[in-house]
Formats: structure tokens, C-alpha cells, sequence
């Protein structure tokens, strides 16, 4: 398993290695932009580091799941599906490395945000106090009776619901790929009909979540169990998929 997940790294390694050049970039230009008051520069840099961190986690999903349509659709890895390696295997190698890389990235973006903010805030003490009275303000506003807060532990339960969300969409796309390669193959409007069929799983997906939820009055505790039911339908979805593959897939 460790050789597979180390031969999909090296797929989208340039990937990431693009990523991170870019963020370290954007980093210095806030820096900059902070220690030498420098608004423009400032502003711009963390515009871009957020939509970096929202674009880059998508990237990696994205970029993985069309690695495996070219594995399924053409004779790129034709030879990785020869190797005595189960389906399962092969997809659970894809899954962990992708699932890990944007958990990592995740964690990644979400502490640097952490820390920029933290600087932010040491460097401009008037930016506390502003924050400390958005803060009061938002208490006077409840969800399910809850007072509405915004701070490090909700943030950090909101991330891990986005980042187990993009899994468990991933993962379903997986499942699409794989229907439309070895169920559909030829078939009359097979990418339309595996589009479909990976919007009825999504759909599906929420629906069972927020039934699930129904009645939950803390804003971390709901978040926080969306994302293990996303976890839990990506796991679903990675055994579905291992098992057409297992059984009808032919290379």
C-alpha cells in the first residue's frame, strides 16, 4: 500500500510543489505588506491567500479525481492494474493519498490563517478591540438558542467539515468515474449519466446529514458531525467503488 500511495504522490507532486511556492510568496507579501504598512499589499496578499487555500484544497481533489479517469480510460497506468494489487488496494491507495493531502492541506491554510491573523492583531492593537466588539455584537444573534460566536474552535470545526465534505464529493466522483468506465462504457450518454448519478449520491449525501443533525443546538457539535458522516459516506463510497472495479472492471 505504501509503494501505491508513494507512486500517486509522484502523479500530482508538481502540483503541490506549485502550491506551495505560491503560497510562500503570498506570505512574504504580507509580511511585507504588515511590517512595512503597506496596505495595498496587505489587503491584496490576503485576498489571495484565501482564495489560494479554497483553491488549492480543490485542486488536489480535482487533479485526483481525473488521474483517475485517465487510469480508467487510457493506457497510462495500464500496467499498475497488472500488478498483483487488489482493486481495493489500488483505490485505497488513491484515497488515502488524496484524503491525506487535503486534510494536510487543510490543517496547513487553516494554521497559517491562524498565525497571519495572530500577527495581524499583535502589530494592530486597534484591530482586537474591533474584533473584540464584532464579537459582542454577533452574541446578540442565537442559532437554535445558541448565542452566534466566532472563534478558534468554531473555525476550526467549520474547516474540518469543508475539508471531510470535499472527501466524501470526491470519493463520489470516484464512484461516477468508475460506473462510467466499467458499467456504462459505450453506452449512450455515459457521461451525462454518471454526472447525473454523482449528483443523486451528493444529494443524497446532505439529505441524510441534515436529518441526521436535525436538533442540534451547538454550532461545533453540528459541524463536527458533518464532517464524520462525510468521512463515514467516503469510506461507503470507497468500498462501492473498489467492488465494481474488483468485479467488473476489464483492462
Amino acid at each position: 500500500m505504501l509503494k501505491l500511495m508513494k507512486y500517486e504522490f509522484r502523479k500530482t507532486w508538481i502540483t503541490k510543489v506549485i502550491l506551495l511556492g505560491i503560497t510562500a510568496a503570498l506570505e512574504a507579501l504580507f509580511l511585507f505588506g504588515l511590517y512595512a504598512d503597506k496596505e495595498d499589499p496587505l489587503y491584496l496578499s490576503i485576498l489571495l491567500l484565501t482564495f489560494l487555500a479554497i483553491g488549492g484544497i480543490l485542486v488536489i481533489g480535482l487533479e485526483s479525481v481525473l488521474t483517475l479517469h485517465r487510469d480508467m480510460n487510457t493506457r497510462q497506468s495500464y500496467m499498475l492494474f497488472m500488478t498483483p494489487h487488489s482493486s481495493y488496494a489500488i483505490l485505497g491507495a488513491k484515497v488515502l493519498e488524496c484524503g491525506l493531502s487535503i486534510l494536510v492541506t487543510g490543517a496547513f491554510f487553516f494554521a497559517l490563517g491562524a498565525l497571519d491573523i495572530t500577527l495581524l492583531f499583535a502589530k494592530n492593537g486597534e484591530l482586537s478591540q474591533l474584533w473584540e466588539m464584532i464579537q459582542d455584537f454577533l452574541r446578540h444573534f442565537t442559532i437554535n438558542g445558541q448565542p452566534l460566536t466566532i472563534d478558534l474552535p468554531t473555525m476550526a470545526s467549520f474547516t474540518f467539515e469543508l475539508v471531510a465534505l470535499w472527501i466524501s464529493t470526491v470519493t463520489t466522483a470516484y464512484l461516477a468515474v468508475v460506473i462510467s468506465a466499467a458499467l456504462l462504457n459505450g453506452k449512450r450518454f455515459n457521461g451525462l449519466l454518471s454526472f447525473l448519478f454523482f449528483l443523486a449520491l451528493s444529494w443524497l449525501s446532505g439529505w441524510v446529514t441534515r436529518q441526521i443533525t436535525a436538533g442540534m443546538a451547538n454550532a461545533i457539535t453540528t459541524m463536527l458531525t458533518y464532517g464524520l458522516i462525510d468521512l463515514i459516506f467516503a469510506a461507503v463510497m470507497y468500498v462501492v467503488t473498489a467492488l465494481i472495479m474488483e468485479r467488473k472492471l476489464s483492462v
